[in-house]
């Protein structure tokens, strides 16, 4: 499943859910707008969908934008700043990269977090099933569990257990960090 592309799921995502609606290609295609052979491209893998095209299709289907990439995730997933599947816009100079959807009985608290080198932030283990999202606005800070810190620049995104010890460490001045605590209800 780690080699798949953006592609791949969101083609495999879109005849999972349309599967599960009952609904054929043509009829997904005309209740979202789109042309079949469009669909059909993206069934197969195959085009390079935009925001709003994807938007429609979840949309129709009844789902979130982010079940269009959905895999299992392992523990702890890093995306540094140039990765990531970047979507654009058909209207407007705008990307997004989806790092993380909310998993169904879940509950978001978002921080911003600033942090200057010298000292060392040591965090106590949060409620069992805690995790931990952090993205590196500005700076560089070394992130994670005690077992599996990362160093992060600046747009690096690192998902990571919290119901443990972890850390965070500015490496430069000025280091800001946004960081989304996950638990699940």
């Amino acid at each position: 499943m780690d080699s798949m592309t953006p592609n791949d799921l969101i083609a495999n995502a879109i005849q999972r859910e349309r599967s599960r609606k009952g609904l054929s290609l043509s009829a997904l295609a005309s209740r979202a707008g789109l042309a079949k052979s469009t669909l059909s491209q993206l069934e197969s893998g195959k085009g390079n969908p935009s925001i709003e095209t994807l938007w429609a299709i979840a949309e129709t289907l009844d789902v979130t934008f982010s079940t269009l990439f959905e895999v299992s995730k392992p523990d702890v997933s890093l995306i540094r700043a140039d990765e990531g599947a970047r979507l654009g816009s058909d209207h407007a100079t705008f990307q997004t990269t989806l790092l993380a959807n909310c998993p169904t009985g879940t509950r978001r608290d978002v921080y911003r977090v600033d942090l200057e080198p010298g000292s060392t932030r040591k965090s106590t283990p949060h409620p069992a099933g805690t995790f931990e999202h952090a993205v590196v606005c500005v700076g560089q800070a070394r992130v994670g569990p005690l077992e599996a810190t990362e160093m992060l620049n600046a747009g690096d995104y690192y998902r990571y257990p919290a119901d443990r010890p972890h850390v965070y460490e500015a490496m430069e001045p000025g280091t800001q960090l946004i960081v989304v605590m996950e638990t699940r209800d």
